[in-house]
């Protein structure tokens, strides 16, 4: 009776077990909830320098609506060669790498372990008894799990799986940074190659005038003053021109880099490079640009999903922190047999297990854990304003962008004004000088200040180009409702994340 009422107590202490490490399981297993991004005031209403606007589809590999196949071969081939885009990709497979290490703390650990043991002594047999021989073959499996109670585990998890998607939006901002330098860049040389070229065609119309000039002091009807003033514009030309060749070359290396080749350099399988030396007849059309709504940056402009990530992954850390001040369970368990042999009795198969449910829970720590909950909280604290910053800053970014592409097409069209007034004002000057009507002074200072004209309507087109650039960048993508199917370009690895991990 003694001894089934021990057997009993025994088969009951084993289901109090059972039921404590299911309890126990079963709280390790519920995920808590992730906070959401803190709400930011700046971005409701509508953009000052808009208005009300409806707001079509984002995609920001679209470049087409600058009417430019060769900035769009440039802007596909920057997405997938830039090394920047490249680094970024490789940093989403480290993340990812870290979210699965991370992970496998929520998993019981297994291993096999094993052991081969023989010892033996020339003892006499009646001695042996209190030391026998002994060989052994052991075999057997370890297993230990920290059972995640209080959630310091999921929170590491969560704070690493935010961590990946944080990477993941980092690729997009480097495909993002690269195709708008490229294109800034793109333009500013194309603006560059187009004011050289009108400078060389006014450079050649003024020797031909230098010339003529000339050719009147033979015959008595103009002066050496005459000449000088018209030498002295030729070359006042001419020393324009090494600075915009500078620029259009600097450029066109700076775009070889973002592509991923040296200076001047195409790389395996780049045809476009012939892009250098085509002929130059346009500059890229302005397309019409579509803002949309200030809530709406949020979901377009990769940096700020970055940084919407960073600060979830901050609060993850900090339940990680917090959740340090309650105890810790564990379980661990040996499972094994082994083939025993002592002196000339084989004693196989003999087998052996060890189970066992620990907690450690802190007592004294001199204030270590609440310093670094107050540690991690300041962390969390800095990442929220870090966030908002960051929103403040786009919409900043987006309401000078609006302002200066808006107020350079004013100019522009001042600009083409002039150019035409002055164009005809010079044909009639030209007239009147070819009649002796007036001096060539004259003629030259309508010339003089045609070129200025002309160079900055170019140097204004330029600046609008390079302004829609810049909201395009502040919008965080193009402007299509309906995008083209996206170029070819690489992806960071394709190893999706769960919902839970994207939250």
């Amino acid at each position: 009776m003694k001894s089934k009422s021990l057997t009993e107590r025994r088969v009951k202490a084993h289901q109090h077990l059972a039921l404590a490490v299911v309890g126990l399981c079963l709280v390790a297993c519920s995920t808590p909830r992730a906070p959401n991004a803190p709400e930011v005031n700046a971005i409701a209403g509508n953009f000052l320098q808009a208005g009300p606007t409806a707001s079509p589809a984002i995609d920001a590999a679209t470049w087409a609506g600058f009417g430019d196949p060769v900035l769009d071969s440039l802007i596909a081939r920057a997405r997938a060669a830039n090394h920047d885009v490249r680094i970024a990709a490789q940093r989403v497979s480290q993340a990812r790498a870290g979210l699965s290490a991370v992970s496998s703390r929520l998993m019981p650990t297994v291993s096999a372990t094993g052991s081969v043991s023989d010892q033996r002594s020339g003892l006499p047999e009646d001695v042996k008894r209190g030391q026998p021989d002994v060989r052994a073959l052991r075999g057997a499996l370890d297993l230990g799990w920290e059972i995640d109670v209080f959630g310091a585990a999921r929170a590491a998890r969560d704070a690493a799986a935010f961590d990946a998607v944080a990477a993941s939006e980092g690729f997009e901002v480097a495909q993002w940074l690269a195709t708008t330098e490229v294109a800034r860049l793109y333009l500013i040389r194309q603006g560059a190659r187009m004011r050289l070229q009108q400078l060389q065609s006014l450079l050649d119309a003024q020797q031909a005038t230098a010339r003529l000039t000339r050719s009147r002091l033979a015959e008595g009807m103009s002066s050496r003053f005459d000449v000088s003033r018209a030498d002295a514009e030729v070359e006042s030309l001419a020393a324009q021109l090494p600075a915009l060749a500078t620029l259009v070359e600097v450029s066109g290396y700076q775009i070889d880099v973002l592509l991923g080749n040296g200076p001047g350099k195409a790389g395996p399988g780049w045809a476009e490079q012939a892009w250098r030396d085509t002929p130059l007849t346009y500059l890229p059309t302005v397309p019409t640009l579509t803002p949309g709504q200030p809530v709406e940056l949020l979901n377009r402009r990769p940096d700020l999903r970055v940084a919407q990530q960073q600060l979830l992954a901050e609060g993850a850390r900090l339940r990680e922190s917090q959740a340090d001040l309650w105890p810790k369970f564990f379980i661990a368990a040996l499972l094994g047999q082994q083939d025993l042999r002592i002196n000339l009795r084989d004693l196989s198969p003999v087998r052996y297990s060890n189970v066992a449910l620990a907690f450690s829970a802190p007592i004294f720590n001199a204030g270590r854990l609440r310093a670094a909950i107050e540690r991690q909280s300041a962390r969390e604290r800095i990442a929220t304003l870090q966030y908002e910053r960051a929103v403040l800053s786009a919409l900043q970014d987006v309401e000078s962008s609006l302002v200066a592409l808006a107020q350079e097409k004013l100019r522009g069209q001042a600009l083409t004004a002039a150019v035409a007034s002055r164009t005809t004002a010079l044909q009639h000057a030209q007239s009147l000088y070819r009649e002796g009507q007036i001096d060539l002074l004259q003629v030259l200072d309508l010339q003089r200040s045609l070129i200025a004209s002309q160079l900055a309507h170019t140097e204004s087109q330029t600046q609008q180009a390079l302004g829609a650039v810049q909201l395009v960048k502040a919008l965080g993508g193009g402007w299509y409702a309906n995008p083209p199917a996206a170029t070819n370009s690489p992806s960071p690895p394709s190893t999706p994340l769960t919902t839970t991990q994207r939250r």
